[in-house]
């Protein structure tokens, strides 16, 4: 990422051999540095060196051994603390922050979102060009990948002149040498199939020309949860409750919904504020719809990826893992909000995998954390999977109904009623003051020669 990062280390990922991407580099987990407005960070490719360090200390076959073709990921590149963990205030959110009273922002419901989305998306073509956008600024960029912000070229009415686009641009041949063909293909699949959902980035199309892959997403310009939580440190228990709690209800949904999705990336660099201070969640580069049993339980996978800080212990192990990791995952994500770090961190992250298998969580005695925080964390956050919270009988609902989410009204919550706890300060349709600068031109810029395109292009048919 451009701005420094709490964690030192990069997401792992280790495709399954078997994909159509084979004879590139097993090496290449890739993604976004950078903001994703609607989509995600943008990532650098992992070291092949530390992959297979990681895959040798924590005795991992590397390969994904259910029916399924690979899940190819992205991953974000992150840099050291700035400044060492330690006690800080609450946060302060500065007036200038707070959306004004009878701003229309606030008025659309979950529901009346959810139909924009659906709206939206029938208005576009289904022979889309990138001819049909005109560019605004670049949100971020990465290996293979650009992240830009756009707006129609030829609006056909005042509505449609006033809205903007997060528009991602992926390079075939890029796509192909890093091995991202089946990530690509996934994460287009689940964007189309959870479009609408109130806290989940939406796909409005995808399309495709001779040299890149397209994907349209709402444009979300409030920036990364994680640049709020560094600016103040770390959340009060309000903060964290509101943020947390909408987290619960993604996850309810992929897993419980959605057959089974695993989103397998949670952390603050994937979730985006809205407008109105709502978290999205973005970066679907890891997720993998496991499915079910004979028996309705969770098929199990066995796929090396994520980030270090918040890897389950089973995936570490090479035990087959299912969407339990998501709820592990949380646990790491409460206490980081409530205490501005991990309790998992190393600069090596061999050192980190030691410390999941080895130590148990610890809370600090300054900040103070309140008891149910402490107890809920520990639950999450419990190695043996049968007994994690969320994994448990009872799934989601038994996490909603822990004393740390007490007063939370889940109903209202989903509707989206009224702003977040922190509201960005978001001046107009197409603000892009929360992210980042980056270079509008690409470098080293890979051709999708015809060899190529004879090889690859029934992989992105109908793209």
């Amino acid at each position: 990422m451009a701005m420094a990062a709490l964690h030192p280390s990069q997401p792992i990922h280790t495709p399954t051999p078997t994909s159509p991407d084979d004879g590139a580099s097993s090496s290449s987990p890739n993604g976004f540095t950078g903001h994703g407005s609607g989509l995600h960070a943008l990532h650098d490719v992992t070291v092949a060196a530390q992959v297979a360090q990681a895959a040798q200390a924590a005795q991992v076959a590397h390969t994904d051994q259910t029916a399924q073709a690979s899940n190819n990921g992205l991953s974000d590149s992150t840099a050291p603390p700035t400044a060492a963990p330690g006690p800080t205030s609450s946060p302060s959110i500065p007036q200038s922050q707070q959306a004004e009273a009878g701003d229309p922002r606030q008025d659309k419901t979950a529901r009346d979102e959810a139909m924009d989305v659906i709206q939206a998306s029938d208005t576009f073509p289904k022979n889309l060009r990138v001819d049909d956008f005109a560019r605004i600024r670049t949100l971020g960029t990465g290996t293979f990948a650009r992240v830009v912000l756009v707006r129609r070229q030829q609006p056909r009415n005042e509505d449609e002149a006033h809205q903007v686009f997060a528009l991602k641009i992926l390079r075939k041949a890029a796509v192909i040498k890093l091995k991202q063909i089946d990530h690509v293909r996934h994460e287009r699949q689940i964007l189309q199939d959870v479009a609408g959902h109130p806290f989940i980035t939406n796909m409005l199309a995808s399309f495709s020309d001779h040299d890149f892959l397209y994907l349209l997403l709402d444009y979300v310009p409030g920036g990364e949860l994680f640049s709020y939580l560094r600016k103040f440190r770390r959340f009060d228990e309000p903060t964290a409750q509101f943020y947390a709690a909408e987290i619960v209800l993604v996850l309810e949904y992929l897993h419980e919904q959605q057959d089974g999705v695993a989103y397998r990336d949670l952390k603050p660099e994937n979730l985006l504020l809205d407008a109105r201070g709502h978290v999205k969640l973005v970066d679907f580069g890891f997720a993998k719809r496991l499915g079910r049993d004979g028996a309705g339980g969770a098929v199990e996978t066995y796929t090396l990826c994520g980030t270090p800080e918040y890897i389950a212990p089973e995936v570490i192990q090479n035990m087959g893992h299912t969407t339990a990791v998501d709820w592990w995952a949380l646990g790491i994500l409460i206490y980081e909000f409530l205490t501005g770090y991990p309790p998992f961190w190393h600069q090596n992250p061999l050192e980190i995998y030691r410390q999941i298998l080895e130590k148990p969580v610890v809370f600090p005695q300054d900040p103070s954390i309140s008891p149910a925080a402490q107890d809920l964390v520990h639950q999450l956050c419990t190695v043996d999977r049968s007994r994690r919270l969320g994994n448990i009988s009872g799934g989601a609902a038994k996490v909603k109904s822990h004393p740390f989410f007490a007063g939370v009204d889940w109903n209202t919550l989903y509707e989206r009623r009224g702003q977040g706890p922190i509201v960005p300060p978001v001046r107009y349709v197409g603000d892009a003051q929360c992210f980042d600068i980056y270079p509008e031109n690409d470098v080293d810029f890979e051709q999708y020669t015809p060899e190529l395109a004879e090889q690859y292009d029934r992989f992105f048919a109908n793209f």
